[in-house]
């Protein structure tokens, strides 16, 4: 049980996906300006990441591995992510139009979002059990909503700041960015 805790903490802030091994940037930045939004990408990014890390944990070890097909890996991982996302989408679209609407393009981006696939990749080659997996995604993904809500939470305060001409909207974002990730790195002596 300590080992899943250790890995959920480490998940989460030693090694958050997006301001300590920078991937997903794209969404950080691009649905982060409302506290609503970030939330809503926040927990789409959630199911996505807990079921594609399940999906393709299994994929990997009863398919891939069994019959030599490891070569396959990247392929079949983004068709995982690219199904799971079109889920995501149709439930978005059908149930909460207003989220649906304010995702945007961020929403079908999902597929591309290098933190998820990126999880993917790194539950595979840490070798995680079937638990593992499951806590490393998860934990991974609140990460991932933790910064963005974070994120949003300043950006929000930005926007009430004044901030000079050459700084405002994506480089303002950017240093934020980067004070957060600094502050994050305090983590690392957790590890």
């Amino acid at each position: 049980m300590g080992d899943y805790i250790l890995l959920f903490i480490s998940c989460i802030f030693v090694n958050n996906i997006l301001l300590m091994q920078y991937l997903g940037n794209c969404p950080f930045l691009g649905t982060s300006k409302r506290m609503e939004t970030a939330v809503g990408m926040g927990m789409a990014v959630i199911f996505v990441l807990v079921m594609a890390g399940a999906i393709t944990w299994v994929t990997e070890y009863f398919v891939l591995k069994p019959f030599g097909y490891e070569f396959l890996r990247t392929m079949s991982f983004i068709l995982v992510i690219a199904a799971l996302v079109q889920f995501v989408e149709l439930f978005l679209k059908k149930s909460i139009p207003a989220l649906y609407a304010g995702l945007g393009i961020f929403l079908p981006l999902i597929t591309t979002n290098c933190a998820v696939m990126g999880v993917c990749l790194i539950n595979i080659k840490e070798e995680y059990s079937f638990i593992e997996c499951l806590v490393s995604s998860f934990s991974y993904a609140a990460g991932f909503g933790l910064a963005l809500i974070l994120f949003a939470g300043v950006r929000e305060r930005i926007l009430l700041a004044r901030v000079p001409k050459p700084l405002q909207d994506t480089s303002i974002g950017l240093v934020t960015a980067g004070m957060m990730s600094l502050a994050f790195f305090a983590f690392k002596g957790m590890a």
